[in-house]
């Protein structure tokens, strides 16, 4: 028994390893909200059967002999709250094995299997999360109850496990699910006169009820079943803040520059002629840029608008033209695509200085394309905002 579970252990992580082979971006993503990335699945189960009351008799332990094994379904609901870890509620059982002999016809038993289970998606954890991934190593384990229904016998019980996913489309997943049951003695001695007598041997695994199964079924995601790019905050704040500096730092000239006119008109003789004086606000063309995720045409940062709107009033007090260029990332999707997202993402932000007062008169929107004029490539993901 314990040579099976190593095989399979050995062959699940080997598979799983050439399955990691993946080209394609890895990234840290944002939590979805609680009705996204639910799952059900339905197996085929097939399950050997191990009782305390073989502790003394010389059996034979293979799974597959007929004595021991049977066939068997479950069913199984769950969510996945981050990429790496979920929960799921899982039902198994139907036909199961009491072995106190070696004779198939005498032992047989209706059971279920009910138990709360953690998953851990150790190919999410450790290599990133893909939504092209094709396999996904989930080691499990779970506690629960179970229930001789021919004994009318209850005992609580744990289970350790290695679900294997692969990917077959969007929603539908190929899953093979091999896990190892412990319970207290839920089946029951049969006595010669027809009566059935719980047992208790002890507490260790030897002297305990257990059943090693293997299934084989689909998996199917409901909802939204994928998880969104977090934007790279730190390095969006530092570009950001970088170009607020530069335009506080413009301002700031101008208005010592009105407070410098002001003296010198207060300090102006009496008698001398009245001079008048103009302000003007000299304003740098400090582009803002605003970011988007991949493919998306949908402000990334609310907070980036707030740059935005300290540059819209500067225009508006000073009726500046502004100019709205948008960007796509080269490096994904064909230059026709990236050309319609960079106008796209040009218009969003236009949209938005629209609603902060300025007049569409006077924005002006280009669309830049696909550019690979930043790194990471990422940061080319933008729309500029500059005063003209």
């Amino acid at each position: 028994m314990k040579k099976l579970f190593l095989m399979l252990a050995v062959a699940s992580l080997s598979l799983n390893a050439m399955a990691q082979e993946d080209p394609t971006e890895k990234y840290s993503v944002s939590t979805n909200s609680f009705w996204s990335n639910w799952f059900i699945s339905a197996d085929v189960m097939y399950g050997a059967f191990y009782t305390n009351e073989e502790a003394d008799a010389n059996f034979s332990k293979s799974p597959l002999k007929s004595f021991r094994s049977n066939i068997g379904a479950s069913v199984a609901i769950g969510k996945w709250f981050t990429p790496g870890f979920g929960l799921r509620t899982k039902f198994q059982g139907i036909w199961g094995r009491n072995v106190q002999t070696e004779d198939a016809s005498t032992n047989a038993v209706k059971f279920w299997n009910l138990q709360e289970q953690a998953l851990f998606n150790l190919s999410n954890m450790f290599c990133g999360y893909s939504e092209t991934r094709v396999w996904n190593f989930i080691p499990y384990f779970g506690f629960g109850a179970v229930r001789n229904m021919s004994d009318n016998i209850y005992a609580d019980n744990v289970s350790v496990g290695i679900l294997n996913t692969w990917k077959l489309s969007k929603r539908v997943l190929l899953n093979l699910d091999v896990n190892f049951n412990v319970a207290n003695d839920y089946d029951a001695f049969r006595a010669g006169d027809g009566t059935f007598v719980a047992n208790n041997y002890g507490s260790s695994i030897k002297n305990s009820d257990r059943f090693f199964a293997a299934e084989l079924g689909l998996t199917f995601n409901l909802g939204k079943c994928t998880w969104n790019k977090t934007p790279d905050v730190d390095a969006i704040k530092a570009l950001s803040q970088g170009q607020i500096d530069a335009l506080n730092a413009q301002l700031s000239d101008a208005q010592a520059e009105n407070a410098r006119l002001k003296d010198m008109l207060a300090n102006q003789p009496k008698t001398a002629p009245v001079v008048e004086t103009k302000t003007v606000t000299k304003v740098l063309a400090a582009p803002v840029s605003v970011f988007f995720n991949i493919g998306k045409a949908k402000v990334a940062s609310k907070k980036d608008l707030q740059n935005v709107s300290d540059l819209a009033k500067v225009a508006k007090d000073n009726n500046s033209k502004i100019v709205v260029t948008g960007y796509a990332d080269s490096k994904t999707g064909s230059a026709a695509y990236n050309q319609k997202l960079s106008e796209k993402r040009a218009n969003t932000v236009a949209d938005e200085l629209v609603k902060m007062g300025v007049s569409r008169d006077n924005i002006e929107v280009v669309a830049a394309g696909g550019v690979n004029t930043l790194s990471p490539i990422n940061y080319n993901r933008r729309a500029t905002v500059e005063i003209k």
